[in-house]
């Protein structure tokens, strides 16, 4: 048999099992959509509509609805912030004892490097007697909200890693992010913007879009990147004579077209690209609206630190907020600006002066609001920092703390969580996690649990086997549920 006639069989092959499909009343297209939409190894109850954004009911009982993570990407020292040690300062330019160390090596700093104590001063805060330096003050405020968690710990030693490691639970790139395993499992309340929608207030992030990608799930469930102003997605605004009436008319041509094409041959992305051109549309005045920060109360504005037609974390925030309010599932900030390699003093009062109070005002904000109870916020970077100082006359360094991956602070906020509470210890000089310890993927299967998940149920079949967010690892911690 020639190459013709092979391809001539295949064809009729093709064209059998069509005919057997639309018989049963199913396009190819209908069973594509099916798959991206349905209950895939228990991730979801199908839903109710056509769109791969429909909002599904979790298959177990959810006490969040929502995310806001505020990624502090860089790593923010746990030293000057959350994990109050006294013991660095009474060993304040001694090595670290050798017993403590372990042969544990880094990049850019000997391992007898000298003891750097905190430059900040800590109190307990709130009922809960939560310590936070002075460098959070605003955030000490609303310190009864805050789990606490200072036993983190990751795999991951550097920037890239460690970022697409905490967003994706793998080193590797393209892996799915949270955010896109989230709207895969439970789409989205909000259909006139993204289910997953990615604000940035620094500067370029070390693991780049993958950190909010949807690796090999449909691209529908990767995160989409805001920008500040009129138009905060590129091409969003119709151009000059392109009237809204003629706009539809070809939205709706182009649209057939691809549905027939998607009978034909049932690829998922077709689906995608439908979707993502209706979205668009729709978007056209929803995100401008969105966007539109004055026509929030000034007191509010002010709780915030926001300005509105200006680029900021604390805008960030208060668009986070708005974007759950209308129903969007996952809103990530990213800030870029924690990697404190020299004058790490400086360097956390400088972050902590822009993120501190707009952090507080979202709590508050969202606790006003009625919106906390489900909504889960986390706030962390991808590891921590040092105990001992980093110093390099060569690459101009001084008073400075390097990567730390054995022991970092994170806190969550409502979401079902426990409110006021601080858990995992570390060792009196900050270096390794004495008491629960919390790893990556743990974090990962508690957030999926407070949003109705068994982790290890919500898969996806890649390559020709079932890919989770938490790969093959990861515990709920029950400590961190209210």
């Amino acid at each position: 048999m020639n190459l013709s006639q092979e391809l001539d069989l295949e064809r009729r092959r093709f064209l059998t099992r069509r005919w057997f499909f639309q018989q049963c009343g199913l396009g190819l297209g209908s069973v594509a959509l099916a798959s991206l939409l349905g209950d895939r190894a228990g991730a979801a109850t199908p839903p109710a509509g056509p769109g791969p954004m429909t909002p599904r009911q979790s298959p177990l009982p959810a006490r969040a609805k929502s995310v806001i993570y505020l990624f502090m990407a860089g790593a923010p020292s746990q030293l000057e912030l959350f994990d109050h040690k006294p013991t660095l300062a009474k060993y304040n330019g001694q090595p670290v004892p050798k017993d403590i160390l372990g042969g544990q090596t880094y990049a850019f700093i000997k391992p007898d490097s000298a003891i750097y104590a905190p430059e900040f001063q800590f109190a307990q805060h709130g009922q809960s007697g939560a310590w936070i330096s002075e460098a959070f003050p605003e955030l000490a405020r609303v310190a009864d909200e805050l789990t606490i968690v200072r036993s983190m710990t990751t795999d991951a030693f550097n920037h890239a890693p460690g970022q697409i490691f905490m967003n994706t639970g793998s080193q590797q790139f393209g892996r799915p992010s949270m955010g896109a395993w989230v709207t895969y499992g439970l789409g989205s309340v909000s259909q006139d913007l993204p289910g997953f929608v990615v604000l940035n207030s620094a500067g370029g992030l070390s693991g780049g879009a993958g950190n909010y990608g949807s690796g090999f799930l449909p691209t529908v469930f990767q995160g989409v990147l805001f920008r500040k102003g009129a138009d905060p997605v590129l091409y969003l605004s119709n151009p000059t004579g392109m009237s809204s009436s003629l706009q539809r008319k070809t939205l709706d041509a182009v649209k057939e077209l691809n549905e027939q094409r998607l009978g034909v041959v049932g690829d998922p992305e077709i689906a995608t690209r439908i979707n993502a051109f209706e979205m668009a549309y729709r978007m056209q005045s929803s995100a401008p609206e969105l966007m539109d920060l004055s026509k929030e109360s000034p007191e509010t504005l002010a709780l915030y630190g926001a300005e509105p037609g200006k680029a900021s974390f604390a805008n960030n925030c208060l668009l986070a907020r708005r974007l759950v309010e209308r129903g969007v599932r996952f809103v990530q900030l990213f800030h870029e600006a924690w990697d404190h390699h020299s004058d790490v003093k400086g360097g956390v009062k400088a972050q902590a002066g822009v993120t501190d109070k707009a952090c507080a005002a979202l709590i508050a904000d969202l606790r006003k609001r009625g919106l906390l109870d489900d909504t889960l916020v986390v706030w962390g970077g991808e590891f921590g920092r040092t105990p001992q100082v980093e110093a390099s006359t060569e690459l101009k360094r001084s008073l400075g703390r390097d990567h730390h991956p054995q022991a970092f602070t994170m806190w969550l906020a409502g979401g079902g969580t426990r409110r006021g509470v601080t858990v995992g210890e570390t060792d009196d000089f900050g270096f390794n996690v004495i008491k629960d310890k919390v790893h990556v993927h743990d974090l990962h299967a508690t957030l999926l649990h407070l949003l109705g998940f068994d982790h290890e149920k919500l898969t996806f079949r890649f390559q020709g086997r079932d890919y989770r967010l938490t790969d093959v690892h990861g515990e709920v911690v029950a400590k961190l549920l209210a």
